[in-house]
């Protein structure tokens, strides 16, 4: 019966692959058929393909968790061609964990708007299904022409829900955001055409394969090529100076698409950390590094830069635009160091601080409410001689060392709201984690790379490494400043307002994300060894590139033909 049951996991489990892509797709088309009103239905059809989403993301990372070193990578075929030129969908451990933590965070923002920012506008749901499809298509596909589609599919979707809601301010910052992504859009299509031009291939694996056979003179070419194509992903990574549009934006969004841009970042360092493994590996001969040093001072420009931008922030939204790049310039700058140990540390780090910030984003919404004081006409009146014997009675019975507030009454006994209770509770979980204080997984990620940082080889501890090590402690210190004063701000200061309202439907998705950041911390063993091994298998890229250059199209009544010819080629080519 077991082996029954594996088998038939085996025969399913490469079909999962094109779940992530076809399900937000679908999905969406039904959404489109229910016109603009049924929000019920709408939001119950759109949670249940997200949750079917987060179920096939959590099947797909056991499937490569426990399919060994080398056969720990699903290649799936959709167009039936051979490598390489078809379509083709490659999973492996560093794609599966994108697409998890996709899943986990587009859930707790449907999850979010449900309480009424799907209604703000026309098409929510359709516009966060796309960019669900768009998101898991980039983490899936295995060529450039097709990260590109997907890209664009993206950012598509992302106009739509930057605008969501209207105001002149996302009006504002939806026109930067849009002319800068089309630039980058472009330079993507540049860099392609060129790479393809020098190679005549753009599936990465082949990529792979063919860069050490790149004639001398036409090296440089390709290296411009890879510099131009690294620029529209650094764009979307927010990587300094060309992050600026990024905090209007952002904070400008509504708060459960604020959420969900808060992946998108991550797009970019996925792309940055894939290309550079494999393109650039050891094996690339000459071109081996091509980068690196880039992406080590140009993550450690973003990180200065985005923690100087929390210390002058005022607002919550705006603290978390910057959290965003902070997250991004400590991943750059430990890509850039392309060491397999740092890399581990980082692969631990992204999808806490990813929960984290998308944490945060949903947070700054109910912080902005609850600064709204209430109408003096939906207070109710107080009754001053009914107040004032309990006051004097209350006087009466204090002593000396009692606390008091400014209005000398006495803080012992008073209840917190469990909505006041709730936001506080998310904000400090959220400080510690955007911070890098114990005990959360923010500081064992942190801690992780730290302590590869100083176990270099030989002990030599570079001084790029220290100046690094360096900003990640001090960005840490500024986001704790700067956060314990927003805090104190908006939690401590007296201000003349009721507790603010909340929703279980606000409430469950901030408990979701900080659920799992906590559940990070207390498995970081096992999310540490999945980590090591996910680093591990990109900075040895064959098996990569020869489970894609390997994988044969089905034998179809349309292609006998073709599959002939190509093996009887193959057997002639020494």
């Amino acid at each position: 019966m077991n082996a029954l049951i594996q088998a038939f996991t085996q025969g399913l489990m490469p079909h999962l692959m094109i779940v992530p892509i076809l399900l937000p797709l679908l999905t969406a088309c039904l959404l489109l058929l229910l016109g603009d009103r049924r929000y019920r239905r709408k939001a119950a059809l759109s949670t249940l393909a997200a949750l079917t989403n987060l179920v096939v993301a959590w099947l797909l990372l056991r499937w490569v968790r426990h399919g060994g070193s080398p056969g720990a990578y699903g290649v799936y075929l959709p167009s039936n061609w051979e490598v390489p030129f078809g379509i083709v969908l490659v999973l492996d451990r560093l794609s599966a964990l994108m697409l998890l933590v996709s899943a986990v965070v587009s859930l707790a923002a449907l999850l979010f708007s449900v309480a009424r920012w799907h209604k703000a506008g026309a098409h929510f749901h359709v516009l966060l299904q796309i960019q669900i499809m768009g998101l898991n298509g980039a983490f899936l596909t295995g060529d450039l022409f097709n990260l590109f589609v997907f890209f664009e599919v993206m950012l598509a979707a992302s106009y739509g829900l930057l605008l969501h809601g209207s105001g002149p301010s996302r009006v504002k910052s939806g026109l930067h955001y849009l002319a800068i992504n089309l630039a980058a859009s472009s330079l993507f299509l540049v860099g392609a055409s060129m790479i393809y031009g020098v190679t005549g291939t753009l599936n990465m694996a082949d990529l792979a394969a063919k860069i050490p056979q790149v004639a001398a003179s036409d090296r440089p070419l390709l290296h411009a090529a890879c510099a131009i194509l690294a620029v529209a992903f650094l764009t979307k990574a927010a990587m300094w100076p060309l992050n600026f549009w990024l905090v209007p934006a952002y904070s400008g969004a509504g708060a459960p698409s604020a959420a969900v841009f808060a992946l998108l970042t991550k797009v970019g360092i996925y792309v940055l950390l894939r290309l550079s493994t494999l393109l650039f590996s050891p094996a690339a001969g000459v071109s081996a590094g091509f980068g690196n040093s880039w992406l080590l001072w140009g993550g450690m420009a973003t990180l200065a830069f985005g923690a100087l931008g929390m210390l002058a922030s005022q607002r919550p939204t705006r603290l978390a635009g910057f959290a965003v790049i902070v997250s991004s310039g400590t991943l750059m700058a430990m890509v850039g160091l392309a060491r397999p140990d740092v890399t581990a540390g980082a692969l631990y780090y992204m999808p806490a601080s990813t929960f984290a910030v998308a944490c945060f984003f949903l947070l700054a919404e109910l912080m902005d409410r609850s600064r709204t004081p209430e109408p003096e006409a939906q207070r109710a009146p107080e009754d001053e001689e009914d107040h004032l014997p309990f006051a004097m009675a209350e006087q009466e019975l204090l002593d000396e060392d009692t606390n008091l507030d400014e209005d000398e009454e006495a803080l012992i006994g008073r209840p917190i709201p469990a909505s006041t209770a709730l936001l506080g509770l998310g904000f400090i979980t959220c400080t510690l984690l955007v911070a890098g204080l114990p005990p959360l997984s923010g500081f064992v990620g942190k801690f992780a790379m730290l302590s590869a940082l100083l176990g270099g080889p030989r002990h030599v501890v570079s001084p790029a490494a220290w100046c690094l090590l360096t900003l990640v402690i001090a960005s840490g210190l500024l986001a704790l400043v700067a956060l314990t004063r927003a805090g104190i701000r908006f939690f401590w200061t007296p201000v003349d307002r009721a507790a603010p309202m909340l929703r279980m439907a606000e409430a469950l998705p901030i408990l979701l994300l900080i659920s799992i950041c906590v559940g990070f911390t207390v498995r970081g063993e096992a999310v540490m060894n999945y980590a090591r091994a996910t680093a591990a298998s990109l900075y040895d890229p064959s098996h990569y590139i020869r489970s894609v250059l390997s994988a044969r199209p089905k034998p179809t009544p349309t292609n006998a033909d073709r599959l002939r010819q190509t093996s009887a080629a193959q057997k002639v080519t020494p």
